[in-house]
């Protein structure tokens, strides 16, 4: 049996789904699912305070980047006492994970030196491919094909189950400073039944004013910031006092979403994540997305 490392949380789930979750012998600081994981030892770490706010949080993230040093770093003794054959990470964000090109400097170091797969998603089609990739890594590619082929099913079901009428959606990712969502979240708004007016599918999420949001004149806001859930968006939410923002989400329905576990991980749970906007277009919320009221407005 093959010993993997996933150094990211989409890579855990990913494994998980395909069912042979007892390959994984190391997991990174930030998988928390499926809950049987949660035992396995960690092999990242990070010097970013995960309870900041959200500026301070960005701060940091540049003060690191500008002084050379990673983001997310890996504990390299734990490593090699682990000694993986496979070590799955990504090349999307330095800030979710640890960069593919560290990863492959201390994977030389072990003896035997392990595979390295990098998962390389964009947009949905990305994650496909990505689950194959693991599946080929894994020897398990009819399960891979499986998964894949019942994920695009659901998509499918969904978009047959949207609303007449697409709304206009936009999805924020990241509240101080602003940032939109982007990469796959265009094509899941768009399975659910609406329309992303801040981003295409593929693209980086991208900066952008409070100011100039009111001008994408939106049916629906989404707060699916990433990294996390509900409660921590809900009170980072409320520490905002930014005018334009208070004004434009008093006036257009606003919805706290799970980003953490439904957008921000190019995994499985990204179909999970497509349901639960489709339920909040619908006015009919389920678990993991709930509908943002300002304080004092019952």
């Amino acid at each position: 049996m093959k010993r993997v490392i996933t150094l990211l949380p989409a890579a855990t789930e990913i494994v998980a789904a395909l069912g042979d979750q007892r390959v994984l012998v190391g997991i990174s600081h930030e998988c928390d699912y499926p809950p049987s994981v949660q035992h396995l030892p960690r092999v990242t770490t990070t010097a970013i305070d995960p309870k900041a706010p959200s500026a301070s949080i960005d701060a940091e993230v540049r003060r690191l980047r500008q002084s050379g040093r990673p983001v997310i770093a890996i504990d390299a003794e734990q490593l090699r006492r682990l000694a993986p054959d496979l070590i799955i990470t990504q090349d999307l964000c330095e800030v979710c994970a640890v960069s593919d090109g560290q990863v492959h400097r201390l994977a030389a170091t072990v003896r035997p030196t392990p595979q390295v797969l990098a998962l390389k998603a964009r947009n949905l089609d990305g994650i496909w491919r990505d689950i194959g990739s693991v599946g080929a890594a894994l020897d398990l590619r009819d399960e891979a094909m499986g998964l894949v082929i019942e994920l695009r099913s659901r998509l499918e079901r969904l978009r047959a189950s949207a609303p007449s009428v697409p709304a206009r959606v936009f999805c924020i990712e990241w509240l101080d400073p602003l940032f939109l969502a982007g990469h796959w979240i265009p094509e899941i708004v768009a399975a659910a039944g609406g329309v992303d007016v801040g981003a295409v599918a593929g693209s980086h999420s991208a900066r952008t004013e409070w100011s100039a949001l009111a001008r994408l004149a939106p049916d629906c806001i989404l707060v699916m910031l990433c990294g996390f859930g509900i409660e921590r968006s809900r009170a980072e939410l409320e520490l905002l006092a930014h005018p334009d923002a208070l004004e434009l989400m008093t006036k257009v329905p606003t919805w706290m979403l799970d980003g953490n576990a439904y957008t921000s991980r190019p995994g499985p749970r990204i179909v999970e994540g497509a349901s639960r906007i489709q339920s909040a277009l619908r006015q009919d919320p389920v678990p993991g997305i709930e509908r943002w009221q300002p304080a004092g407005v019952c």
